[in-house]
Formats: structure tokens, C-alpha cells, sequence
């Protein structure tokens, strides 16, 4: 009895030793993961219990760098301007994609080309597309200013305004991820049996009928997933802020725009680590930000699962 555990670890290990070609093969992925993945995670950890300027000696302060986080007051301030960026991008964002994946779908002629033109601003460079919308928000000469003095409205300052700067991010979110999801409604929406629309014409719904009683819940589980990629996704959001407002550090000392209106958390922590050189603090403001995230993904996803049941 006392040999069984024995020969058993050594069957094993022969097993491994057997197959050490495929275990060769795939190792560089694991390698570069451990280098550049793993690492890097692990060291940022460590790293939010010191106080380093990226030169000189690490110093330990323990919890201090999260307990200054929790009364920072500026930290609070981006978190609450995630929450509203991420809320006024990814709820009209989502129904628009489904509207749209819903007409792609009933659409008989140039199928290929709507997909590929929906989908054409997720590929297309964010800097780039941020710089335009920065341009069509433009408080003198911008575009959606244009249409609402030309529609007898007043205009509105949006790169200053702090709810003005918010919808702008927001906007440029929206434009770069509705064709995304609406790929994936359209996937989904591809899989559910043309009879049940059929019987369901034949006993008389109509058309919205049809889409909030018959293609919605058919639909739950993608819109559970894009829910929950889009709050990750959203509660993120850097480049657009970045580019926005991040180019004048002497009126904008968070590059947040006017007021830190648009600073978000990931913003924030960019600021602290890498233009004030606090690696420990921005550190600890990055694992703050991951802990924010995760919970509000889980908030998300137990939501959308009991509206399931």
C-alpha cells in the first residue's frame, strides 16, 4: 500500500516528461505572460506599501498610501466622474447597439457593408477620434454648438462646462463602441430560430412588440456580457480625458480639464505616478481602481442575472 502513492508520482512525472515537446512549444507565451503580466501585477502590489520616486530607495510605509486614498479628496472627485462618464456612455450606447444590430439583422441588402461600416470607429485611432469630437465640441466654432444656435438655442461651453465635459468623453465612447456591441447583438441575434418571429407575427406582435418580448430576453445572456465588458471597459476610460483636457498641466494641475470636471480614476492615477513621479501612491490608486472595477462588475452581472430569473 505504502509503494501505491509512489508509483503513481512516477507515472506522472513520465507522463509530464512525455510530453515535454508540447509543453516546449507553448512555453514562450507563459514566459513573456510571467515577464510582462504576472510581474508587473505582482510588483505594483508590492510596490503600494512604499514610497518611491523611481530613483532613489524604496521606503515601507505599510497602509499609509491607502489610508491618504481614502481622504483624498481628488481621488473621490474622479470616482464620482467615472461613474457619471461610464452611466451616460454605456446605457445609450447599449440600446443603440441593439437597435442597430436589430435593423442589420432584418436588412436584406448591403449586410457587409453596414457591419463594416459600424464597426470602422473601434478600429479607427482614439487619439485621433478624440481630437475630432475635441473639435465638433468646440466652444466658438464646433459643431454641435453650430446646430444649436442655428436651432435658436443658447451654446454651450463643453470642454469647460463639468457636465459638458462629461457628455464629450462620453460621446466619444459611444461612437467608438456601439458598432463593437452591436457585432456581438447581431451574433447573438443570428441565433435565435427565425419560427419563433414568424409565430410570433402570425399571432399579431408588431414590431416592438417583438423586440422588447422576443429578441431582449432571447438576447440576455450577450447583453449580460456586454453589460459587464462595457462597466470594465468604461471605468477605465484614459485616452479620451487625456487628450481632451490633459494638455495644459497649469490651469489643469490633475489634467482633468477646468474644475478636474473630466478627471477619471485611471486619469488620476496616471497623473500621480508618472507626472509626479509617486509610483508608490499611483500604485496603490491603480489596485483601488481594480477593487472598484471588479465590484462593479459583479453589482452588473448579479443585476442583469436576477432580472433573468
Amino acid at each position: 500500500m505504502t509503494d501505491e502513492p509512489v508509483r503513481s508520482t512516477r507515472a506522472a512525472g513520465r507522463r509530464v516528461r512525455s510530453f515535454w515537446p508540447q509543453y516546449l512549444a507553448i512555453s514562450p507565451f507563459y514566459l513573456i505572460f510571467a515577464v510582462f503580466g504576472l510581474f508587473p501585477v505582482l510588483f505594483s502590489l508590492y510596490l503600494a506599501f512604499h514610497r518611491w520616486d523611481g530613483l532613489g530607495e524604496m521606503q515601507y510605509v505599510g497602509l499609509d498610501q491607502f489610508r491618504y486614498l481614502l481622504d483624498d479628496g481628488t481621488f473621490w472627485l474622479s470616482m464620482r466622474n467615472t461613474f457619471v462618464i461610464w452611466f451616460v456612455s454605456t446605457i445609450p450606447m447599449l440600446f443603440i447597439a441593439l437597435v442597430i444590430a436589430t435593423m442589420l439583422h432584418s436588412t436584406v441588402r448591403f449586410t457587409a457593408f453596414y457591419r463594416v461600416a459600424y464597426f470602422v470607429p473601434n478600429i479607427t485611432s482614439l487619439v485621433a477620434m478624440t481630437i475630432f469630437f475635441g473639435a465638433v465640441f468646440g466652444t466658438n466654432f464646433g459643431l454641435v454648438n453650430g446646430v444649436l444656435q442655428w436651432a435658436g438655442l443658447p451654446s454651450v461651453r463643453w470642454l469647460s462646462d463639468p457636465l459638458g465635459m462629461k457628455i464629450a468623453v462620453a460621446t466619444v465612447m459611444t461612437w467608438q463602441w456601439t458598432g463593437y456591441n452591436a457585432i456581438i447583438y447581431l451574433a447573438g441575434l443570428q441565433t435565435i430560430p427565425s419560427e419563433v418571429y414568424e409565430a410570433a407575427r402570425v399571432d399579431g406582435a408588431g414590431p416592438v412588440q417583438i423586440f422588447f418580448r422576443i429578441t431582449v430576453p432571447m438576447l440576455r445572456p450577450i447583453i449580460l456580457f456586454t453589460v459587464v465588458v462595457s462597466t470594465i471597459t468604461g471605468m477605465q476610460s484614459f485616452t479620451e480625458p487625456q487628450v481632451l483636457f490633459g494638455t495644459n498641466t497649469t490651469l489643469n494641475p490633475n489634467t482633468g480639464g477646468p474644475g478636474n470636471g473630466a478627471l477619471t480614476m485611471v486619469l488620476y492615477f496616471y497623473h500621480q505616478a508618472f507626472d509626479n513621479r509617486d509610483f508608490g501612491y499611483g500604485a496603490a490608486i491603480a489596485w483601488m481602481v481594480f477593487l472598484v472595477v471588479m465590484l462593479f462588475a459583479a453589482i452588473n452581472w448579479r443585476l442583469v442575472q436576477r432580472r433573468e430569473k
